[in-house]
């Protein structure tokens, strides 16, 4: 029985992405391959690709009231003209028949012509060819989607002619062109690397051009500067089915990576990535010949048995694990099988590739991010191959990722430890818990660490801030003023991580109200009016007496005032305006004055005699140094600071050096650092 086919149904049924644009080329120079590779002179084949550009004419129209240069003419079509063996009588009546099996040894599907008219308006074809007379005929005809083969017209050829064929893919369709490359260079490049199963192959391809106005690309030539070294070749058979595998050498280039390429019918139909599937497999390959990238073609009659219509994807998919994975073929096994095989034909440069790729990974975590030690032994060696040029960013990213995987993954199993398996016996639960209790234990260790590694870069940046700069002056009171706190906050909007209290003491980490470079009367700690900002201000309640008079059973608080000022500045003198301990003192009698509250607006008895502690941070020029001695404080024993104790205001005091600030804190903090191999002064 036979049955009609509706042109335009199937069309609207035939897949073609907008990326996919040139693909209706790329079937118009595979057929001209193969009609060469079908003519009487395969070695003398030749194939000229015509870029169709609207006319410069009409261009300049579209374009006169815009200036400077005009841009390139969009292009409209594309000209195929080859030598092969043309539209004869078998090669036309496959062409008018949907879905023919004329070429199914080649791997072709007989659709190829549809995607022609995917992506353009229509084709008109000129084809001289030998018919079986052996005398040369003319054949003219339009290929529409309204109606098909049309407007065909059987001539005999001019004289002295030779068998050409002419494709003529006309109307660009727009969403289409707007998506496909615009330059001749680009698509001689992507016509190529189509292609290239043929250039490699035994007895390689026949000559191809691309010409675009006065621009002649040779394919022949893309080719040398393309490939490194001549391509391997080698067979596997996975359950009875033979695959041929081709190893190219890709010279390096900025844009390119290493990939597999799934071929059906000599054409390209998926690029898949390596990257992460090969350890030591990144980058550009470095070779005493030149570096590389890898590639690896895939083909197989299988493969040609399974792609799609289309010639876009296969129908190949996972196999699970039922009655027939012994016998059939899946994706994943293919893949496996042939990643397999790259390692082995790799193995001389990838030992070379994983080393530098292991010591990069293992320097970035010593010098940069020791919390992630913890974690590198649970991660699979082939997920840490990283490119030994990788920046510190993407590298941080990478880890990152597998440290939330790892934490989600605990947290899963976290769930699951709360029961006994209904076949599991105590001895493998104590098994179970034991090592989910090691990962636990890895996961703590991996945030203690990134805590003290904070620690240091909050330690380096205050060392270079208090540092002379380049322009011979010093950073501004304001940018160490953030680091310890930020300003205008107060704890209420602040993380506890978020600020660096314990540059000055660990102690201030515990406060209940804190508040940064904000008016007194903003803060419910002060119940002050004042609008003078002190640098730091904390509230401590206690629910035990600290440096209180006997006999007092209430809860007491304590008050903290820090006063920063710029490195090295030398104008301090008498008055609360010049001098930074007065300054400070002054905070804090006013506090005292407003009546202390918690941060909840709740009074704390005996406000007038609550402790004060005053601290001011300044380099020790000699107006500071005169200001301590003035105020009857005691030199520190390193000559780096001045502390004591002011009766009137009953306030501890104490100045520290910016010097004294960073090696205080550096030598608190030295046995974490050594712990995790940092470096510190």
């Amino acid at each position: 029985m036979s049955m009609n086919t509706y042109l335009k149904g199937r069309l609207r049924n035939t897949a073609l992405l907008r990326s996919q644009g040139l693909m209706p080329l790329y079937e118009a120079v595979v057929n001209a391959i193969q009609a060469i590779a079908d003519s009487d002179d395969p070695d003398g084949g030749d194939i000229r690709i015509e870029v169709l550009r609207t006319p410069q004419q009409q261009l300049l129209e579209d374009t006169r009231q815009r200036r400077g240069a005009p841009p390139q003419e969009p292009i409209v079509g594309f000209r195929i003209i080859d030598n092969g063996v043309g539209f004869d009588e078998r090669n036309m009546s496959s062409f008018e028949t949907l879905d023919s099996d004329y070429k199914a040894a080649l791997g072709c599907r007989g659709v190829g012509r549809l995607l022609w008219l995917k992506a353009f308006e229509a084709v008109k074809v000129s084809s001289i060819f030998r018919s079986s007379d052996g005398s040369l005929r003319q054949r003219n005809f339009s290929f529409t989607p309204a109606h098909g083969v049309t407007a065909q017209v059987m001539t005999d050829s001019p004289p002295d002619a030779q068998p050409t064929t002419i494709i003529e893919l006309c109307g660009f369709d727009q969403p289409y062109r707007e998506a496909s490359p615009k330059t001749a260079t680009t698509i001689a490049q992507n016509v190529f690397e189509h292609c290239l199963w043929y250039f490699v192959r035994e007895g390689g391809a026949p000559a191809v051009s691309v010409v675009d106005g006065d621009e002649v690309i040779d394919l022949h030539e893309v080719h040398a500067a393309y490939m490194l070294s001549s391509s391997t070749k080698e067979r596997i058979t996975l359950k009875g089915q033979e695959f041929e595998l081709t190893h190219l050498r890709l010279k390096a280039g900025a844009d390119r990576q290493h990939f597999l390429a799934w071929c059906a019918a000599g054409r390209v139909v998926e690029k898949e990535p390596l990257g992460g599937r090969i350890s030591g497999l990144h980058g550009r390959i470095k070779d005493p010949e030149g570096d590389f990238h890898y590639a690896c073609y895939i083909t197989s009659a299988y493969l040609d048995g399974h792609v799609r219509p289309e010639r876009i994807g296969f129908d190949l998919g996972a196999i699970s694990d039922d009655l027939f994975s012994a016998t059939e073929l899946g994706i994943d096994d293919i893949r496996d099988a042939v990643v397999t095989r790259a390692s082995q034909h790799l193995r001389d440069h990838l030992e070379t590739n994983a080393k530098a790729s292991r010591d990069r990974v293992e320097r970035f975590v010593s010098e940069r991010a020791p919390r992630y030690r913890p974690i590198l032994n649970r991660i699979e060696p082939a997920r840490l191959s990283v490119d030994p040029d990788i920046s510190d960013r993407d590298l941080d990213l990478l880890l990152h990722r597998h440290l939330a995987d790892i934490e989600g993954s605990l947290l899963a199993e976290g769930h699951e430890m709360m029961n006994l398996g209904d076949a599991e016996s105590p001895a493998q639960y104590q098994l179970r818990l034991q090592r989910y209790l090691e990962k636990v234990d890895d996961i703590k260790k991996s945030d203690l660490a990134n805590y003290v590694f904070h620690r240091k870069i909050i330690l380096d940046i205050l060392e270079k801030a208090i540092s002379v700069g380049a322009d011979g002056r010093y950073a501004r009171e304001d940018l160490i003023h953030d680091l310890i706190m930020p300003m205008r906050k107060t704890s209420d909007e602040v993380f506890s991580d978020g600020s660096n209290l314990w540059l000055i003491d660990e102690r201030l980490a515990f406060h209940n109200f804190l508040a940064s470079d904000r008016p007194l009367a903003s803060m419910p700690i002060t119940g002050s009016i004042d609008a003078k900002e002190p640098d730091l201000c904390a509230l401590n309640v206690f629910d035990q007496p600290l440096l209180v008079n006997e006999g007092q059973k209430l809860p007491l608080g304590s008050i903290v005032v820090v006063e920063i000022k710029r490195p090295m500045r030398n104008d301090a003198r008498a008055g609360e305006d010049k001098d930074p301990i007065e300054q400070a003192l002054g905070y804090l009698e006013r506090i005292r004055e407003g009546g202390v509250k918690t941060a909840r607006g709740r009074p704390i008895p005996g406000s007038d005699t609550i402790p004060g502690f005053c601290y001011v941070i300044a380099d020790l020029t000699s107006t500071v140094r005169h200001r301590c001695k003035v105020l009857g404080l005691r030199e520190t024993s390193d000559k780096q600071g001045y502390f004591g104790f002011n009766d009137n205001f009953r306030a501890y005091i104490e100045v520290i050096s910016f010097d004294r600030l960073l090696n205080a804190a550096r030598e608190r903090n030295r046995a974490f650092f050594d712990r995790l191999g940092l470096p510190t002064p």
